[in-house]
């Protein structure tokens, strides 16, 4: 009987995490293809190798040894179309690669809306090993970048942003709205990251947008124009980091069904038979609760990676990520959601904001009004426990529950001793109620 082979495009978290599952359950023949790097690596590390903190071979997880010993077939190539029909890739090199079963897992890649100048030389994202190297052409120092522009607030700007500084080059961070990523939180929380960012020199400009960038005569950013002021700012590099979009431009000669990424179902099957798309790239066809459709986290890829391992081994299972939460890191405030926290509360709903002292810290939950059943908290600051407020969402707690508790959470004990009673006290003050 003939092997079954599967081939996965694209060897990031979620490709990677499915095929090492497929491999524990089975014998099936795998494949990964893709023409970014040789072998896996950890994608949310990139910034700490410019950063000086870790090298190259530090963000590879496995032993470059680890993918024959499992027989984990790695091909470097770039795939350009897919035959769905006849069950075959056509690759760059003009290599026709056959298939039985198909898992497109090919990430992101960073946003362009048109600008003149976008495509030249020196702008660049922040997501992918190339991106990297292109960073130390055009920003190895402060000599050879005497100042960058970033367009487009978000976690992908600031670690921009973070990298730049330590290499002591003067970043000018230009961010569209009037808040700082408040798409995302509300606004005092968009506050305190906006204060936190100016405290490391950047020069933060809110309101303000990318009209174009000017180019020299070799086709290397020189400057940029800002949209609301026609200020022109010369700059050596330029990052575009609005945001994301599914790396999906190859997939449109093919029957694939395509909207904003690849549509899935819950079983993360496309619209033809035996191909699959899980990641970044993948987008639902019917959101999940509050879930965007397309899901740009790491670990919701790597669930995603687990999921569809079961199915492709005999083992049917639906995509279920569970309760949403996340966590980044603003220089040095580290930010956790747990449950949704939206800008401005959903109707039936309302909010709690405790902000410490030295404005550094605060957290900031969301509840029904009736039955006060707790939805979510944001915290910057401070680390908490994601198993207790996961519990906590299962249970529908009550937002007094979750203030009376919320040293079980927490993963400082010094933070609590400052701080608790203080929680407690401005919540018992605002809604007015009894002692907690």
């Amino acid at each position: 009987m003939k092997q079954e082979h599967i081939v996965i495009i694209g060897n990031g978290i979620s490709g990677v995490t499915l095929a090492r599952h497929i491999r524990k359950l089975s014998d099936k023949r795998i494949t990964l293809i893709s023409s970014e790097s040789d072998y896996f690596f950890s994608r949310t590390a990139l910034m700490y190798v410019y950063m000086g903190h870790m090298k190259w071979n530090h963000l590879k997880p496995y032993e470059d040894t680890f993918w024959e010993k499992n027989r984990l077939e790695l091909k470097q190539a770039h795939v350009t179309h897919v035959d769905t029909e006849h069950k075959q890739l056509k690759l760059d090199s003009g290599e026709d690669f056959s298939y039985d079963k198909l898992v497109i897992a090919c990430g992101s890649r960073y946003n362009k809306f048109g600008w003149p100048g976008q495509d030249a030389e020196a702008v660049i994202g922040l997501v992918s090993k190339q991106d990297l190297e292109q960073l130390e052409v055009y920003a190895p120092n402060n000599n050879v970048c005497k100042r960058a522009v970033i367009v487009g607030g978000g976690l992908i700007g600031v670690e921009l942003a973070e990298m730049l500084s330590t290499r002591n080059i003067p970043v000018t961070f230009l961010v569209r709205e009037e808040h700082f990523w408040n798409t995302v939180i509300p606004d005092e929380e968009a506050q305190v990251l906006e204060r936190h960012i100016r405290e490391h020199g950047i020069d933060l400009r809110l309101g303000n947008s990318l009209e174009e960038i000017i180019t020299d005569e070799h086709r290397r950013a020189k400057a940029v124009k800002v949209k609301e002021t026609g200020e022109i700012i010369d700059c050596d590099l330029v990052g575009l980091t609005p945001g994301v979009s599914p790396n999906i431009d190859f997939l449109k000669s093919s029957k694939i069904e395509l909207n904003r990424g690849v549509l899935v179902n819950r079983m993360l099957e496309t619209s033809e038979p035996d191909v699959y798309a899980i990641g970044d790239c993948a987008e639902q066809r019917e959101p999940i609760g509050n879930r965007p459709p397309v899901e740009a986290v790491w670990y919701t890829g790597r669930m995603m990676g687990e999921t569809l391992a079961q199915t492709l081994c005999g083992n049917p299972m639906e995509y279920n990520p569970g309760h949403w939460f996340n966590s980044a890191k603003f220089f040095d405030i580290e930010y956790q959601t747990y449950g949704w926290v939206f800008p401005t509360p959903k109707e039936g709903h309302d909010d709690f904001y405790w902000e410490a002292e030295d404005g550094k810290k605060c957290i900031h939950i969301h509840f029904e009004k009736e039955p006060r059943i707790f939805k979510g908290i944001n915290t910057f600051g401070i680390r908490m426990r994601h198993e207790v407020f996961d519990y906590w969402l299962t249970e529908e707690a009550t937002v007094e529950e979750v203030i009376k508790n919320l040293k079980k959470a927490n993963f400082d004990p010094e933070f609590f001793e400052a701080y608790e009673k203080q929680i407690q006290k401005e919540f018992e003050k605002e809604f007015n109620t009894i002692e907690l």
